[in-house]
């Protein structure tokens, strides 16, 4: 696999911003008084390279090539933006700042507050062949018992096998990288500015998103974030190349990765019709799942902030009542976990937006032969006694719309 350098390598869009000293910020999140590093108008696409955090840490040593030379890796195979980064005088203080690199704030020409903000990833390719995953100074889903031994920090190094497509490790440390997991690289973090003049810490998600953490943003699907500021000033980092659901050692596989990301605008006019004009947070929309979102200090809130999130947007997008809604979302939609470990915890719901493919009274379900779809339950075993609907998956990520975001 080929390092990507700065650039160097593939770079899809015309408009390319580099991870430079000028254009990320290391611990912290943009507000409202940052400056922007780039101007776009409505519907560009940006190829953003993004860093990741793991090997240039100060519990790591603050020295990237040092920390991964412990793992065989050569100096050309670690990034020189990476490399520069540490070596610098750029202020982060482990002590009162969150980990993660951002790059931007990208400012949006015409975003304002009461707008949405959709970010579609277009391309993720991997800059490196190996990654990190990391449990530190009693954080993750099991502080005080992990990590062992008095250790502050635990740092396990992943491999990119020879397909691209899966990550390796060892049972133990210094063993064989013989287990195998399939990689689905993503940005664990996207957000907009917020108000006001305090960059936010860049550890706990919120209405801004940031490290959300949701490994559903994959290529090819949107994140819907409420503009908080003129312009919006969105930004993107905390590249990972695999993470399970609820990231329970404290970090995912995290592996720095070049990001292309459309930015667009929906109005505030136009947020009904895609079912988001009570939005306040995080929405994303894959080609298959409507996407909710909850943050909260306490995981069941969390929930019962995705829950009602889930409620209005069914009922707005889709035309359910309250009652119907929830009763739909017990029957047909699963609730995850996508972290614990931010400080606060989060919860995404996935909503099969192909359930909705009928027009509202249109009385037939798809696939049923003219058969009434009824609450009344079925009359006779003949009423039921049909072939099953085939499945379909959507085509779109625009919440079940056929305009793009």
């Amino acid at each position: 696999m080929t390092v990507l350098q700065p650039g160097t390598g593939a770079i899809r869009s015309e408009i390319y911003l580099p991870a430079t000293l000028e254009t990320v910020l290391w611990g912290r999140l943009p507000c409202a008084t940052d400056a922007a590093v780039l101007t776009i108008e409505p519907g560009t696409a940006v190829t953003i390279d993004t860093l990741s955090h793991e090997g240039i840490l100060e519990d790591q040593g603050r020295d990237p090539a040092a920390f991964f030379a412990r793992f065989g890796v050569p100096v050309d195979g670690v990034l020189d933006d990476a490399v520069a980064l540490a070596a610098s005088a750029h202020p982060h203080d482990p002590a009162v700042d969150g980990p993660h690199v951002v790059t931007g704030p990208i400012a949006v020409r015409g975003a304002r507050p009461g707008d949405l903000l959709a970010m579609t990833v277009v391309e993720l390719l991997p800059r490196v062949p190996y990654g990190v995953i990391s449990n530190r100074h009693g954080r993750g889903a099991l502080p005080g018992e992990f990590p062992r031994g008095g250790a502050s920090v635990v740092s396990v190094f992943a491999a990119v096998d020879e397909t691209g497509a899966f990550g390796t490790m060892p049972r133990v440390l210094g063993g064989p990288h013989d287990i195998r997991f399939p990689l689905a690289p993503f940005l664990g973090t996207m957000g907009v500015a917020v108000a006001g003049d305090e960059r936010p810490h860049s550890v706990p998600p919120g209405d801004h998103g940031g490290n959300i953490d949701i490994r559903l943003l994959v290529p090819g699907t949107t994140l819907y974030l409420p503009v908080q500021v003129p312009g919006a000033l969105a930004y993107v980092g905390d590249p990972h190349f695999a993470q399970g659901d609820g990231e329970v050692a404290l970090t995912a596989m995290e592996a720095s990765l070049r990001a292309t990301v459309r930015f667009d605008v929906v109005p505030a006019a136009d947020r009904a019709s895609l079912g988001l004009s009570a939005l306040t947070g995080p929405f994303v929309a894959t080609p298959e799942y409507a996407v909710p979102t909850g943050i909260d200090l306490d995981l069941d809130e969390a929930v019962r902030k995705t829950v009602r999130t889930a409620i209005a947007f069914l009922g707005e997008r889709y035309g359910l009542d309250p009652e119907h809604a929830l009763a739909y979302l017990s029957a047909a939609t699963d609730f995850d976990i996508s972290q614990v470990v931010d400080r606060v915890s989060g919860v995404h719901a996935r909503i099969r937006t192909a359930d909705f493919d009928r027009a509202p009274g249109s009385g037939e379900l798809p696939g049923s032969g003219g058969v009434p779809w009824s609450d009344e339950p079925p009359r006779s075993p003949e009423r039921v006694t049909r072939d099953r609907p085939e499945s379909r998956t959507g085509s779109s990520n625009t919440l079940g719309s056929e305009e793009g975001a």
